[in-house]
């Protein structure tokens, strides 16, 4: 079960290509991109059972917690936001299920899904480059990320090397760093290094002693300071911790997963599709993807 965070790579494909414009002047260069990106990942993947994941809106419960939240986020770029429907049109064109779900951000529906994915007997990929979603990864690998575009992947030994904590601590260590790109405070002074060492120590962050005579048997450089500064910001980085980490409980995002079984792309609306926005090149390589594809027609659940 393929998973994918649908508007990274609508975002990406929004500042990597020059602005295109339909026919009748809308604005398609994302949509463009996106869809190219699913047609290459479609053939390279040859997926049983694919979805994409969106945003139902550019906030979500968390603005409601945390005002700043994704700050300079919350809107879509004039251009932007009438290509959000095409991308999802390209996708169903493709032959994926799409979901969203409203007042929810798309990593929540993801994390939903991978749930009953798993429930049914799946294993599950989720195609995306956000360390959040890192949380994801299971410890017996039938959940792992996979970044497309670095062709990377990771299981809990990568994530273990990478942040230097389990998967299940990453919301924990989201609390300690930060995060820029959602704007999320951390604890002033404390890095990488010092939180993957705390939570080595206490395991949660609610466990972290403030007592900075533990903090120095945890090895943590500077850790008067630091014991002082989490003393000061252990309320917030809570609160943080409460938005870094994912819902599983979200409404209506739990579908069979015979729902979700990738069969090819619908020949005759991706074409209707790419010649009301003249897209010549993606038609070609949609047909030759559905030629390919043509054994996935039997799939079921």
């Amino acid at each position: 079960m393929y998973l994918v965070d649908a508007h990274l790579y609508v975002f990406r494909s929004y500042h990597a290509l020059p602005a295109m414009r339909a026919p009748d002047g809308t604005p398609s260069h994302a949509a463009y991109g996106f869809a190219s990106t699913l047609v290459r990942m479609l053939a390279e993947l040859a997926p049983t059972h694919f979805a994409c994941v969106f945003d139902h809106a550019m906030t979500s419960f968390r603005n409601a917690l945390l005002p700043t939240y994704k700050l300079g986020r919350t809107e879509a770029p004039a251009d932007l936001e009438p290509q959000f429907d095409l991308c999802e049109e390209a996708a169903r064109a493709l032959g994926a299920a799409v979901l969203s779900a409203p007042d929810f951000e798309a990593d929540d529906v993801i994390a939903t899904a991978a749930d009953a994915a798993l429930a049914q007997g799946a294993s599950v990929v989720v195609v995306t480059g956000d360390k959040d979603l890192a949380q994801l990864v299971r410890e017996d690998g039938r959940t792992r990320l996979l970044d497309f575009a670095k062709q990377t992947s990771l299981d809990a030994a990568a994530v273990r090397a990478r942040f230097g904590v389990s998967p299940a601590q990453i919301p924990d260590y989201l609390a300690l760093v930060g995060d820029a790109v959602d704007n999320l405070p951390g604890v002033p002074g404390i890095g990488p290094k010092s939180a993957a060492q705390l939570l080595a120590a206490f395991g949660r962050l609610d466990a972290i002693p403030t007592d900075a005579a533990a903090w120095r048997r945890a090895g943590v450089r500077g850790a008067d300071a630091l014991a002082a500064r989490f003393e000061m910001s252990r309320d917030l980085a809570l609160r943080v911790r409460e938005l870094a980490t994912v819902r599983h409980d979200v409404p209506g995002a739990a579908p069979a997963l015979a729902a979700l079984a990738w069969r090819g792309p619908d020949a005759a609306r991706a074409q209707a599709l790419c010649e009301r926005l003249g897209w010549k090149g993606i038609a070609q390589r949609i047909a030759a993807l559905a030629a390919k594809s043509a054994p996935h027609a039997g799939v079921s659940g």
